[in-house]
């Protein structure tokens, strides 16, 4: 007997998948209008025609002018259909603006770089082996250092370190801290800026990323107090941290509870390891909503097969929320585990021996 369809919810599923083919679609223009600098051409300038941003921003006219319209029709730039301008709002201006903790163009890298990997992504599908960060397109790598550097710098030291007991104090005196996980080391940068009484040392697995980490603490004038290495978060060196951090990598680990009990061997006694997490409710009904299906998709494209390609393999995913991930780090040894605050897109946790 046949499925009795219901027109209403066909309807409405059809309306999401157009919105998502032109999200599609979209993408790769973002990152060209991030690229050609046309998002930077059209911010403060008012109402401009097309030839107008094609010639700020040396692109040929009738490219930049289906460009923009595409932009018009997705809300990223306003049209007025009696000029025939365009404008970007102050609103829409953030949002291609690096300096903003609400920049949001450079995560279209990392989703230029899961199409280059479809094939392989495929294949893990149907034999249930992991891939390895390091095995990903080169954009990935670059594209999520761009898509959370803004709300670090936005967050971390003016938000997420005062939450955490005692450890701020201890930053301003000189303390040591280990970055687990750093990638491109912004997350370490920002915070050597901040305590330049402290030394800061970041560890990843990624060989290339420690090279660029390096790259980019010179070129930002903090390596002065950071170094860098390439470790895994089993076996970085070192004893006698203050502080410990993992920024939005636990979740990727093969096994966290590993990690864990390391992490809790190489601080000092009163130390403090943060663990800064995706966003996540503990039960997936709490997490069916556009942040959730962001997360759920890098979930299934990058953190599960990054874990399931190391030992053990846990696999915990994105969306792991914060009681699975309380029993990770508590099974590594860890004592004391609390939410110390949180933004909209992620946890932030304090665990202490």
């Amino acid at each position: 007997m046949a499925a009795t369809v219901d027109e209403g919810r066909l309807e409405a599923l059809m309306g999401q998948a157009v919105a998502d083919m032109g999200a599609a679609v979209s993408a790769p223009l973002m990152i060209m209008g991030d690229k050609l600098g046309l998002y930077r051409a059209m911010a403060g300038a008012g109402p401009l025609t097309a030839a107008a941003v094609a010639e700020r921003s040396g692109t040929a006219e009738r490219y930049v002018r289906e460009w923009l319209n595409n932009q018009a029709a997705g809300g990223y730039v306003d049209y007025d259909g009696a000029t025939g301008r365009y404008e970007l709002s102050p609103e829409q201006a953030l949002l291609a603006d690096p300096d903003s903790p609400f920049y949001v163009l450079g995560v279209y890298d990392s989703i230029a770089s899961l199409f280059a990997d479809e094939q392989r992504l495929t294949e893990a599908f149907r034999t249930g082996e992991g891939v390895g960060w390091h095995e990903h397109d080169h954009r990935l790598f670059s594209g999520t250092e761009r898509f959370f550097r803004p709300g670090y710098s936005a967050h971390l030291v003016a938000e997420w370190l005062p939450a955490l007991d005692d450890v701020v104090e201890k930053l301003e005196g000189g303390a040591k801290v280990a970055d687990i996980g750093c990638g491109h080391g912004a997350s370490t940068a920002i915070m050597a800026a901040a305590f330049p009484n402290s030394t800061f040392v970041g560890f990843d697995y990624h060989e290339a990323s420690i090279v660029r980490a390096r790259e980019l603490a010179r070129e930002e004038g903090v390596d002065g107090n950071t170094s860098f290495a390439v470790a895994g978060a089993k076996d970085f060196p070192g004893r006698g941290y203050d502080l410990a951090c993992a920024f939005d990598c636990l979740h990727d680990m093969g096994d966290p509870a590993g990690a864990a009990a390391h992490v809790l061997a190489t601080l000092e006694p009163d130390g403090t390891w943060m663990i800064v997490e995706p966003f996540a409710g503990d039960r997936v009904e709490d997490n069916l909503n556009p942040v959730g299906r962001v997360f759920y998709g890098a979930s299934t494209l990058i953190c599960c097969p990054a874990s399931l390609d190391q030992e053990v393999g846990l696999a915990l995913g994105a969306q792991a929320g914060e009681e699975r991930l309380r029993s990770v780090v508590t099974d590594g040894g860890f004592r004391h585990f609390r939410r110390a605050t949180e933004t909209p897109f992620n946890l932030i946790l304090e665990a202490r021996p």
